[in-house]
């Protein structure tokens, strides 16, 4: 395999092809039915079509009277109140009808006036003067019959049985989750002479995304145990993550096994920390593997970053603004950046620089030191940039629990 420079991918270009093997991965899970109770983290095995309009009829946002406002006052008020369980009545122009909130408008009516805002003397309402609509929720406003409501392959969580039950679905088909194993490799772990920190953090992210994960060990810094391990869990599991051997020395032997067991999609992503990650399927297995850096720091950062849209369909990172508390210069041109800061009162101050409470680098940014200070996982989140970051300027933070 090549290992130079130019081989490296930008983190676009990498989310894209994971992306691809997600959507392989998904047409080969089986699936099952689920209460809309229990969404959380779910992925959606087919397209949900509305099957009717919602709201069925018009139907009032206040408590009031119902009426054609194209009517001039005064009206008459009919005899009778709606709500929300009646049916609709009909009601002749230059009549209004007093109507409770939720309820359905007459087939005639097309604004509500607020009680508060209306007279009634002697049976004759009167009161603002109102255009059409006001104070209605229109008949299939809310969900047009036949639209596409939600896709198949779309992860779906709590709020989304507000949707589906208005709708009147109760259960949903979902594809089965991930089963994922975790395995460490390094002499150092396998022997016990220094702890697997990445494994119990690969595994809950695993988990939170809504999959199933399991450790499986370590194995030492041999080429054909790394091979023979990885191809025995990619026959067993969905999804493989191994953490440790991802770069290019000598006993880094995770990406040669894989590129020998399957097709190597990616090796090395333009991000720092976190670079030597590769994506691979290997199809004799029918499996998925993801080799994530050692470096705890740099593990988190680039599975978050890259790893996460496979288990979850999503890529989107949204940001909070901040005001940057010292200047971060930058190290080699060619990677994105992402910088742990914390935050407090809107203000960001980079953690791991030398005024943060984690010492670790000067004015310019140190990734390859920051992403073994395990400290820095005291960050509120991260801000990506390609370019310098000067002192008080407004930043965009990715907070973690985006990403998490």
């Amino acid at each position: 395999m090549a290992h130079d420079h130019e081989g490296m991918v930008w983190r676009a270009d990498a989310v894209e092809s994971v992306l691809d093997a997600r959507q392989s991965a998904l047409a080969d899970k089986a699936t099952e039915t689920i209460g809309i109770d229990a969404l959380s983290g779910r992925v959606l095995a087919a397209d949900i079509v509305a099957e009717a309009n919602v709201p069925a009829h018009d139907h009032a946002t206040m408590d009031g009277y119902a009426f054609d406002a194209t009517d001039g006052y005064p009206l008459t008020v009919v005899d009778t109140e709606v709500y929300p369980e009646d049916e609709p009545p009909s009601i002749d122009p230059g009549e209004a009808v007093e109507i409770a909130t939720g309820a359905p408008l007459p087939p005639e009516a097309n604004a509500v006036l607020k009680r508060e805002e209306a007279t009634v003397d002697d049976g004759q309402l009167s009161g603002t003067l109102l255009d059409p609509g006001t104070y209605t929720y229109e008949r299939g406003s809310n969900v047009a019959k036949g639209e596409v409501l939600f896709e198949a392959g779309e992860r779906v969580s709590p709020k989304d049985a507000l949707l589906l039950g208005d709708i009147g679905r109760e259960t949903v088909e979902v594809v089965e989750p991930f089963s994922v194993a975790v395995l460490a490799t390094g002499t150092e772990i396998h022997e016990g002479r220094q702890q697997d920190l990445d494994s119990p953090m690969l595994s809950g992210l695993a988990s939170a995304w809504g999959h199933d994960p399991t450790y499986e060990g370590s194995v030492p810094d041999e080429y054909d145990r790394v091979r023979t391990r990885i191809a025995e869990l990619a026959a067993e599991y969905d999804v493989v993550l191994t953490t440790g051997g991802t770069s290019v020395g000598h006993k880094d032997y995770v990406v040669r096994a894989l590129d020998d067991l399957g097709d190597v999609h990616f090796h090395r992503v333009r991000v720092r920390p976190g670079k030597p990650i590769a994506l691979a399927t290997l199809p004799e297995q029918e499996a998925t593997v993801f080799a994530i850096p050692g470096k705890p720091i740099g593990a988190h950062a680039i599975t978050t970053l890259v790893a996460r849209p496979f288990f979850t369909g999503r890529t989107d990172l949204s940001t909070v603004e901040a005001t940057l508390q010292r200047t971060v210069t930058l190290g080699p041109e060619g990677f994105e950046y992402a910088v742990p800061v914390t935050v407090e009162d809107g203000e960001a101050m980079p953690l791991g620089h030398v005024d943060s409470p984690l010492s670790v680098y000067g004015e310019q940014f140190d990734p390859s030191v920051l992403s073994s200070s395990t400290r820095a996982s005291r960050a509120d989140g991260f801000v990506l940039t390609t370019e310098d970051l000067a002192a008080g300027e407004t930043v965009d933070v990715v907070l973690y629990p985006v990403v998490e």
